[in-house]
């Protein structure tokens, strides 16, 4: 982790994985977030079925799985489908803690899921 201004501690990033039930990747994903999320402490995590809680998604439309959502405290830090590699998860989790920029061309439905999350996630 980068001790310089402005960056985050593990204990206040959050790790989304929208995902389905019949998605194989995204079965094969949860070892990976498992195994990367143990080198984190504090890594806050989140698994969402997008079927199971399709509510909580509002108008976020998942067309990649799995579909990783990186956030802390004030920004969104990454939205985007990412393949069941571990070093790839580290590389945007680090990412997320030693930069404090929030991710660019973000979709505003990305954003408002975050916001729904926070509370839970933060509380």
């Amino acid at each position: 982790m980068n001790d310089s201004p402005g960056a985050t501690g593990a204990d206040e990033v959050c790790v989304v994985v929208l995902c389905a039930a019949w998605c194989r990747t995204c079965d094969a994903y949860a070892a990976v977030l498992d195994a990367v999320a143990a080198e984190f402490p504090g890594l806050a995590r989140r698994w969402i079925d997008i079927e199971d809680e399709a509510d909580l998604l509002g108008d976020l439309d998942v067309e990649t799985f799995p579909t990783v959502l990186v956030f802390d405290r004030h920004a969104v830090r990454f939205c985007g489908p990412l393949t069941p590699q571990p070093e790839t998860l580290r590389r945007v989790l680090r990412a997320a803690l030693d930069d404090p920029r929030p991710a660019r061309a973000l979709a505003p439905e990305a954003a408002a899921l975050a916001g729904r999350l926070r509370g839970e996630v933060f509380a």
